[in-house]
């Protein structure tokens, strides 16, 4: 299930004492990808003092979800799903008595080279990806690499162009509501030349732009009936009313932030260095605060 990688890029964790701390209160894990360096990570609170990782090697990975014990991992070109079997945790041979959950391989969907940026289960238990490299929102199955569902009102037809970079979607009782998108190009790749304030956030009912030049939206959520985004370009959280077409900045997170996630009255928010080597991203108004 796992593709081994001969140089992997190095990396360590730090943390605030406040981590440990909080996450043995909330009594969670955090997993998260980080795509460079092929990992998908567990960090869980082994004290109220300390962090332990657990590192999983992957092509690739980026979107992450789950739902009533299964994880849903995209790579390179598929989605992994695991189950996980607590019974069989303590009896984990390497380190016997120390887990409390073990996610089990169960199944491989191939997807292509599609640059899944989102995964998130419908009301009928099918899992949905937010299909960046050809702009939709897409079902999968055991049939198809992916089944298109729904496209931003101004691309015209179906390509592997990342014509809009087609970004995120936010999900409410099973059903999506809204998503992102860098731009409303529908060329291959032109969401790159309108760089870094030409955003949107589109109603996926009405196909209505309910926001327009935002600063590279990323990660929509909804919170009960709020719903937050994060600005990736200029490093904030907002929280979006979309009858008005307005947002309010609820915080200046600082770094190039892109995915969140909720549990228990709290917000994950994850955000990156931006690549040295991009010349897409260097001149962005975060670039300062990113590295």
């Amino acid at each position: 299930m796992s593709t081994p990688q001969t140089d992997p890029t190095p990396f360590q964790l730090t943390c605030t004492p406040a981590v440990p701390e909080l996450l043995t209160k909330l009594k969670c894990t955090i997993a998260l990808t980080t795509y460079q360096a092929g990992k998908l990570i567990f960090v869980s609170p082994q004290s109220e003092e300390q962090l332990v990782q657990l590192p999983r090697t992957f092509h690739r990975p980026m979107a992450l979800q789950w739902k009533d014990g299964t994880l849903a991992l995209s790579t390179g070109s598929s989605v992994e799903l695991f189950t996980n079997d607590p019974r069989m945790a303590p009896n984990y041979p390497r380190q016997p008595n120390t887990y409390d959950a073990l996610y089990l391989p169960r199944q491989t969907i191939q997807t292509g080279h599609v640059d899944t940026h989102g995964l998130e289960w419908g009301d009928d238990g099918t899992l949905w990806m937010v299909n960046t490299k050809f702009a939709c929102l897409a079902r999968l199955s055991s049939r198809f690499s992916f089944e298109p569902a729904w496209f931003p009102p101004f691309i015209t037809d179906l390509a592997p162009e990342d014509r809009c970079h087609l970004n995120g979607v936010a999900f409410k009782d099973g059903r999506p509501v809204y998503a992102t998108c860098l731009s409303q190009t529908n060329e291959r790749e032109g969401w790159r030349k309108n760089l870094p304030n030409e955003g949107v956030l589109i109603d996926q009912a009405s196909n209505e732009i309910v926001l327009r030049n935002l600063a590279m939206p990323h990660s929509p959520r909804f919170v009960g009936d709020r719903l937050y985004l994060l600005l990736s370009a200029t490093g904030e959280l907002v929280r979006v009313n979309p009858q008005s077409g307005t947002y309010d900045v609820v915080h200046k997170v600082g770094g190039f932030v892109r995915g969140m996630a909720y549990h228990r009255s709290h917000l994950f928010i994850a955000y990156s260095k931006l690549r040295k080597n991009s010349s897409t991203f260097r001149n962005l108004p975060i670039a300062n605060e990113a590295n």
